[in-house]
């Protein structure tokens, strides 16, 4: 008497379009083997000779235990997926699990039927925050995982085969950090010396053209007697409590003195440096954008017109790049936040920024307010920029600030100022690329799929 096998349900299925999900698959996949589930992807879960198509409806059908769908519209409309969310909706009634199929968000997309009323977890703002969230509910909805499991090394050998090979040979870089080079030998610490007013005192600290750190019972800042006086002539005098070496302030702190440890000490210097530059950046008229957490300052018509090229490079190697252009019926304009920071010397690191505005007369309106789509903007329009592009914008952002000097004077006080380098700092590399160092004056920007013809806007959800 025959008896027929039972076979388990214990997969986690990855349904995706070839070749365009791979990168994330290959990353996804690995991570949960590690955290014990099964996991069937047809990168490496088909085996030689395998009726590819046969094979992948099986598993489904019958080892399936979830269905991981990626989501954006190119995935979508492919055939092979199209087909699987038929089967999958098919199971989420033989299996009476509404939330067999898990969508998993790469890119905004438009719903289509069979998935259209379920919840997505989210991996377009970061796949390690996604990956938490898929886990979490992996984890909630009970399905089944093991210690036991063990991780594929080939899916480390496989994302590795279209990896460009490193050569045995050192290579310069250009970083994107800017060397503070002088600063002031001391910071001084004042104290009213008669009543004030804690609502002016802000007020006129806030509306200074250097940094001044307001503190329970006085001010830290870099200027003179005479200097703050004169900011604060409506509002009070003051005297000189203390002086503090500078260096010596940031790596020791004043525990004594104004109850500051060192890491708060640093973090005081560290605002006053970021505010700094915030006052240069707002005097040569950039544009500014608050990002969540920072600011940027971006080029805007007082500086360079749409599609003009700036020139950048040394003597007889110049280039150009530019760094406001109209790309999918909105103008881009290129920009930076500043972070100043003390490790492991003191030094600027410069995070580049693009800002998209929509089209007005011959140049450009005001930033988008809606910070959603400014998110899709970027992951759009700046998809096809090479890191060529994103160096050649630092190095004509940084040419066109400067102007003739050498470094940027960023104000400290009304007779003091941080010298910050207007060249980015040269690392050596141990080892390069067999890619060519090379581009040429027309390939700066003729990416159709970013700066070509103007394209509808993305739907709004």
């Amino acid at each position: 008497m025959s008896s027929t096998v039972q076979i388990p349900r214990d997969i986690v299925f990855i349904s995706k379009a070839t070749p365009r999900d791979d990168e994330f698959a290959l990353w996804l996949a690995p991570r949960l083997e590690a955290a014990g589930y099964k996991v069937f992807c047809d990168i490496l879960s088909l085996q030689p000779g395998d009726r590819w198509r046969k094979e992948i409806t099986n598993t489904l059908q019958d080892r399936a235990i979830k269905m991981l769908l990626c989501c954006e519209d190119t995935t979508l409309q492919a055939a092979g997926v199209l087909e699987e969310i038929e089967i999958g909706t098919e199971l989420i009634k033989k299996l009476d699990d509404p939330n067999f199929i898990i969508p998993l968000r790469l890119a905004q997309y438009k719903k289509i039927f069979g998935i259209g009323g379920l919840q997505y977890v989210n991996f377009e703002n970061g796949w390690a925050h996604g990956l938490d969230k898929l886990l979490d509910t992996l984890g909630r909805q009970k399905v089944p995982h093991s210690k036991d499991v063990p991780i594929n090394p080939n899916w480390e050998v496989y994302r590795r085969r279209g990896a460009i090979p490193l050569m045995r040979e050192p290579e310069r870089l250009t970083s994107n950090w800017l060397r503070i080079t002088r600063a002031p030998d001391v910071i001084r610490y004042y104290e009213p010396s008669g009543a004030s007013n804690r609502d002016a005192l802000e007020k006129t600290a806030a509306d200074a053209t250097y940094p001044i750190e307001i503190r329970p019972r006085g001010v830290l800042t870099f200027a003179s007697l005479e200097e703050l006086e004169e900011t604060f002539q409506n509002v009070c005098k003051f005297k000189l409590v203390h002086e503090f070496p500078l260096m010596t302030f940031v790596e020791k702190g004043a525990e004594t003195d104004l109850e500051l440890k060192p890491q708060d000490a640093s973090n005081l210097v560290i605002s006053m440096f970021r505010q700094a530059w915030i006052l240069f950046a707002r005097k040569h008229n950039l544009r500014e954008y608050q990002f969540s957490g920072s600011v940027g300052f971006h080029i805007s018509r007082e500086q360079a017109d749409i599609g003009e090229r700036i020139s950048w490079g040394r003597q007889g190697e110049n280039r150009s790049s530019m760094l406001r252009n109209i790309a999918k019926g909105v103008v881009w304009q290129y920009g930076v936040t500043a972070l100043p920071n003390f490790f492991p010397f003191p030094h600027f690191r410069l995070k580049a920024r693009v800002v998209f505005a929509p089209p007005e007369g011959q140049d450009a309106g005001d930033a988008f307010d809606d910070k959603k789509k400014q998110h899709r903007l970027r992951r759009s329009v700046c998809k096809g920029w090479r890191n060529k592009q994103w160096h050649g914008r630092l190095l004509a952002f940084l040419e066109l600030l400067s102007a003739d000097l050498s470094y940027f004077p960023l104000p400290l006080s009304p007779s003091t100022h941080l010298a910050v380098e207007a060249a980015p700092l040269l690392f050596t590399s141990p080892v390069s690329t067999a890619l060519p160092d090379a581009e040429g004056e027309d390939d700066e920007d003729t990416d159709d799929t970013t700066l070509g013809k103007p394209e509808p806007e993305e739907e709004d959800e």
